[in-house]
């Protein structure tokens, strides 16, 4: 399989962080060599990956000052053996933004250095997994800390403001030139839910890869701070497959 770059977005609490964590496992269940860089000024994506608390916030935050790609010695490779840490689910963490002090400043060199990893061919990684922090702005920064993403993944939960965040997310992700944007449901508890995705995105031409349907174990793993797969349902995985299938297909169509 080529190499990709995978951005992974949406608005706050639609499980963002919980489908990125599903997608990067079933990655590497493949056979890929995955890298997850979480760009969360509130980094929890080392919990959905198998670390614990101490763990996640013992993980190196990326030198703001660094830009991948500027010609200096400092490379992708040389980023990921320094500061990333792996995980129990595989993937190689690295934590690009941290927020641990208050009036510290703007997070815009963790973007930048993001979009410098993104930018710079990683020659040994199989898959780039970007897990944003919620909302749009990282859309608008000067540049896109997205703008090297081969493709989007916006996930959703089934009301009209998830899937008008997803629509505004997907507008923005066409400006900065980025290939491929698909949707993902989530938290989905009934045949109701699934064709409200199917119906709202589609009527605002986002392209639906999958519907995750919402399992009460997962949250009550998180609740616990236990390992989200080891409770990870059958109906769950399919899911998870199918995104992955998706972005191989939309990939393939485009080139």
């Amino acid at each position: 399989m080529p190499s990709i770059r995978l951005g992974i977005v949406g608005k706050g609490g639609v499980g963002k962080t919980t489908v990125a964590g599903l997608v990067a496992r079933a990655y590497v269940e493949r056979g890929q060599r995955v890298v997850a860089i979480d760009t969360d000024s509130n980094p929890n994506l080392g919990l959905s990956l198998g670390l614990t608390l101490a763990e996640t916030e013992d993980v190196p935050v990326l030198p703001r000052s660094i830009i991948v790609g500027s010609g200096g010695s400092t490379t992708a490779d040389r980023l990921i053996a320094e500061y990333g840490r792996e995980t129990p689910a595989g993937p190689t963490l690295l934590s690009a933004i941290r927020v641990a002090e208050a009036g510290a400043g703007c997070t815009c060199g963790g973007h930048a250095t993001v979009r410098g990893m993104l930018a710079d061919a990683l020659s040994d990684v199989d898959v780039v997994l970007v897990d944003m922090e919620a909302g749009l702005e990282h859309l608008s920064r000067s540049g896109g800390t997205l703008a090297y993403a081969d493709v989007l993944l916006v996930v959703c939960e089934p009301t009209r403001k998830s899937v008008l965040t997803a629509t505004r997310t997907s507008a923005l992700a066409d400006e900065l030139g980025i290939p491929v944007t698909l949707a993902v449901g989530n938290k989905a508890q009934s045949a109701e839910d699934a064709d409200f995705f199917a119906d709202t995105l589609n009527d605002n031409g986002l392209s639906l890869a999958a519907v995750l349907p919402f399992d009460p174990q997962i949250a009550a793993a998180d609740r616990g701070g236990a390992d989200e797969d080891a409770v990870t349902p059958a109906a769950l995985t399919a899911a998870v497959e199918q995104i992955l299938a998706a972005v191989a297909d939309t990939r393939a169509a485009v080139g």
